[in-house]
């Protein structure tokens, strides 16, 4: 790619079709609101691009004075052990999963830092909808996690806190088509397990294998839909009228796109006592908190919610 030096202060989105992202109309929005003078610009590369695209992307911003960061989707992991000797600083989580979301320089503009968010900001919007002693007070209640990708790697991790101990699910069952991501995960989750919560790992390359899991959640558990499916494209991880737990928690991590999991949901809602959440604060988190990186500003609290107000309205 032809990279130009940026003419202002710039935060950069790599992933694969930016331009199409609702996140370019609300991105300046949200520096109107904070009074922050900085843009935003897009780089777009193929999925498992080269490892010279990355390098030179990562390059660019180190190098360019006025290349502040950059949010980084779809290519995570390729990025990293393409370009993690570019790096002055990695996070734990960017070392420990060999990925990251988050590229900023520290406050003198000399450091080029790396961050794994996701572990982060995925916890942050559990606790949007999750009570504070769900696991203390629900006993018996697991954690079902449809998915083996980034997210479900994230939600484990935040789950496997050592500082959680004695206030965490009995047992985290994840459910994934393909045995190659759920070996993946099944390695980081036994560096970070000390055995206080109990693992399993499902093959369901069938939609009525993910049925019989979720037939054997206890009541109170959590049941997140992790695919892809109904953003990426159509279609749910479960059949219609497969019943949820009762009083069960019902995360969909998506906010936009057909969202079939979550109508099913939503149909059982009162029947079931569900409690139902969407993607969108993950969203929120998400960009927030590695936009905090880059302008070296909390983000938190009201400014927090303020922000989320103008995307929704956006």
């Amino acid at each position: 790619m032809m990279y130009q030096k940026a003419e202002r202060d710039t935060m950069y989105f790599i992933g694969v079709t930016t331009g199409k992202s609702s996140i370019m109309k609300v991105f300046p929005r949200w520096m109107e609101a904070m009074g922050i003078d900085l843009e935003i610009k897009g780089i777009d590369l193929p999925i498992h691009a080269e490892p010279e695209a990355y390098q030179e992307a990562v390059r660019f911003i180190k190098e360019d004075p006025r290349s502040k960061g950059a949010l980084v989707t779809t290519h995570k992991i390729d990025l990293y052990l393409a370009a993690r000797d570019l790096f002055d600083f990695l996070d734990p989580y960017a070392l420990a999963f060999s990925e990251l979301s988050s590229i900023s320089k520290s406050p003198d503009g000399i450091l080029l830092r790396g961050h794994a968010k996701d572990p982060i900001t995925c916890g942050m919007a559990m606790e949007e909808f999750i009570p504070e002693n769900h696991w203390r007070d629900h006993s018996e209640a697991e954690v079902m996690i449809m998915g083996a990708g980034g997210s479900a790697i994230s939600m484990c991790a935040y789950f496997l806190r050592e500082d959680f101990a004695g206030n965490q699910p009995r047992k985290i069952t994840v459910c994934n088509r393909s045995q190659p991501r759920l070996d993946s995960l099944r390695e980081i989750c036994e560096k970070l397990n000390r055995g206080s919560v109990q693992m399993a790992y499902r093959l369901t390359p069938e939609t009525w294998q993910n049925d019989e899991v979720l037939k054997g959640m206890p009541g109170s558990s959590l049941i997140v839909n992790a695919t892809g499916l109904g953003k990426d494209r159509p279609g749910s991880p479960i059949s219609d009228g497969v019943p949820f737990p009762e009083d069960a928690l019902v995360w969909e991590i998506n906010y936009r796109g057909s969202l079939e999991f979550m109508h099913q949901a939503r149909r059982q809602e009162k029947s079931r006592n569900l409690l139902i959440e969407d993607g969108w604060m993950y969203f929120i988190y998400g960009w927030t908190q590695v936009i905090a990186e880059v302008i070296h500003r909390e983000i938190r609290g009201e400014l927090l919610y303020r922000l989320s107000k103008i995307a929704s309205e956006a």
